[in-house]
């Protein structure tokens, strides 16, 4: 994985400034480093400037970025962010038309796919991906992100220039581009937050290239196209077919992610997931002679305070003694202690550019810190949950009947501390409604399907374009953050296409949430772990990192200059602080809840202070 920026228009010749332009390309790059630390290029053209940051995994001598190449007087550069998993089979295809290769990287297989095919090289394209490819002839610059979004890209355009990086942070370091805030954003963060919509940056003018889009630059201006969606079609195999279709699937993604010439490691939390990825990762590693490595987090003193609800019925040591012991994984446990939970909440803001999910996102940045002291590649189970039905609310009446997004159902906790002059400015429940009801209006669906099994499909649209995000982003920055690369088999297209299509009736069988995948696994591992209840990442319990959390927010309402005072009226954060919290009752996903809350403001707070940002 890696870090990419950079700067296009046709009409340009940045080589005129050419001292400046370089040092804002040698900037965006340094903003940028923590994604890609073994390696830094840039290249500064007649039309264009490119940055990379490279995080070596795959032909560590030859890999290097910007990527250049000459094929029939035309000069093609790219940079890129990413991982492609078809590379053997589309680099043999490539070779038969006659293309020659210098390097063994999948960044010259995409380059070579380009030059034969054009943008159609992404729809030949299994991996994660962001990149950008300079078309020096036809004077266009192409940005293009993978069908899932597992791979971040934003942009913005200033005076006709098309800047783009990875993160917005590199956007920043372009120096004509300064963050700014409107209500639209501010919407995003109080009303839809930690989720945000889909091609939106938060930050005013800022946009990202949504997930199986690519734009287009050329002397006929920015154009956006739309080059992968989910289908829907009629699921013809029987239960049998799809429990051995859907096992292929799994395992041969997870396989296929192994891929790397450095060492890969797993996260493993005894769920199902983790432990499905855990298992045929060891096994082939077996087959070679090798231990798969292995983490588990939790927090110091957990197994004192922890509280079984709703969300979280049991804690994860247990089942991950099991697994460790069934794969013979060479396991370590990590903990996180209060003082570095808190800490990395405000880093977490750093590495985000904007408030995150709280502690569930500053405990998985310090858990990312320490992994990458032993491995840089690592597979973690993300994804599942959303593909396969796990999550509560595909399970309860309510949220099949709401209208609204099934994980925040309730928003009287994010109102609850603001002003009222605020919340009626933001129209708050019009601005839900409105981005969920788009989502809906473009889910995928067969004519004349049952009404029952058209919902289905909508929540689990919901889901992939919304919830999955939030994960996905939370893994690509807090991993990326250490230069850690973090591989999620389950977001693989070919299995996010399939099981939309494969009616709840088989995905839920006998009503055991993700019964499919289970039974897909039979073998893989322990009967305990195979079916064991759902239970999400953890989270600490423990009352003194919730005091931690108001004495900190009453240091901030209590400083006038704050510039959270802009948005919440004091008297009700007092009143929320004060109140009894219920941690079987999340305004967002299953693990925020009351202490969540205190957290989130928190970010909010930092998150102004630190851009500058006033209403």
């Amino acid at each position: 994985m890696c870090g990419f920026a950079g700067f296009f228009n046709p009409f340009m010749d940045f080589r005129m400034n050419q001292t400046e332009n370089e040092k804002i390309l040698n900037d965006m790059c340094a903003a940028l480093y923590h994604r890609g630390p073994d390696e830094n290029g840039s290249l500064l053209a007649k039309n264009y400037g490119l940055a990379h940051t490279r995080l070596a995994i795959i032909d560590l001598e030859n890999g290097s970025q910007p990527m250049c190449t000459v094929c029939d007087d035309n000069r093609y550069c790219i940079v890129y962010n990413g991982e492609l998993y078809n590379t053997a089979e589309l680099r043999k295809d490539l070779e038969q038309k006659g293309r020659k290769f210098q390097t063994t990287s999948d960044t010259e297989v995409i380059l070579m796919g380009y030059i034969e095919y054009g943008i159609d090289i992404l729809n030949k394209m299994n991996g994660i991906f962001a990149f950008c490819i300079v078309d020096e002839k036809k004077g266009e610059c192409f940005i293009a992100r993978d069908q899932v979004g597992v791979k971040p890209l934003y942009y913005s355009v200033y005076d006709d220039i098309l800047v783009f990086a990875s993160e917005p942070k590199g956007i920043f370091a372009f120096p004509y581009i300064q963050p700014d805030i409107d209500m639209e954003g501010l919407n995003e963060v109080l009303s839809l937050g930690p989720a945000k919509t889909y091609g939106k940056g938060v930050f005013k003018n800022v946009h990202e290239v949504r997930p199986g889009y690519f734009l287009r630059y050329g002397y006929d201006g920015i154009r956006e196209y739309r080059y992968w969606s989910i289908t829907a079609y009629e699921h013809e195999e029987n239960y049998e077919k799809t429990v051995e279709h859907t096992r292929f699937l799994v395992t041969d993604a997870i396989k296929r992610q192994m891929v790397s010439d450095v060492p890969i490691a797993t996260f493993l939390s005894g769920g199902v997931d983790s432990s499905i990825v855990s298992a045929v990762c060891a096994a082939e590693l077996k087959k070679q002679g090798k231990k798969l490595g292995t983490f588990s987090f939790d927090f110091v003193d957990n197994n004192k305070y922890f509280v079984a609800n709703a969300f979280q019925p049991s804690q994860d040591r247990p089942f991950v003694d099991i697994m460790v012991d069934y794969i013979r994984s060479e396991h370590r446990y990590l903990e996180c202690n209060n003082d570095d939970l808190f800490e990395n909440l405000f880093r977490s803001v750093d590495v985000r550019d904007m408030p995150t999910m709280a502690d569930v996102d500053s405990s998985m940045l310090y858990f990312c810190g320490r992994v990458k002291n032993f491995y840089k590649v690592v597979l973690t189970g993300e994804c599942a949950d959303e593909i396969f039905g796990g999550y509560p609310w595909f399970h309860k009446e309510e949220c099949f009947k709401a209208k609204t997004f099934p994980w925040s159902m309730d928003i009287t906790a994010r109102q609850a501390v603001l002003k009222d002059e605020i919340i009626a400015e933001l129209h708050m429940e019009q601005y839900i409604r409105e981005a969920y009801e788009n989502t809906i209006q473009e889910t995928p669906k067969l004519p004349g399907e049952d009404a029952h099994e058209a919902r289905r499909r909508e929540i689990s649209y919901l889901n992939m374009k919304w919830f999955m995000q939030t994960l996905l982003d939370r893994m690509d920055r807090t991993s990326m953050y250490s230069g850690l690369e973090a591989r999620v088999p389950f977001a693989d297209i070919r299995i996010i296409n399939y099981m939309y299509n494969v009616p709840w009736s088989m995905k839920c069988r006998n009503h055991v949430e993700k019964s499919l995948l289970r039974e897909a696994a039979e073998g893989l591992l322990p009967n305990e772990v195979l079916y064991r209840k759902k239970s999400p990442y953890p989270k600490t319990y423990d009352p003194a990192y919730e005091k931690k959390l108001a004495d900190a927010l009453t240091e901030i309402i209590e400083d006038a200059s704050s510039p959270v005072l802009q948005l919440v009226d004091k008297k009700k954060v007092y009143d929320f602080i004060h109140q009894k919290k219920d941690y079987g009752r999340p305004w967002y996903g299953q693990l925020m809840a009351g202490p969540q809350m205190l957290a989130y403001l928190l970010q909010i707070n930092y998150w102004m202070k630190k851009y500058r940002l006033s209403i």
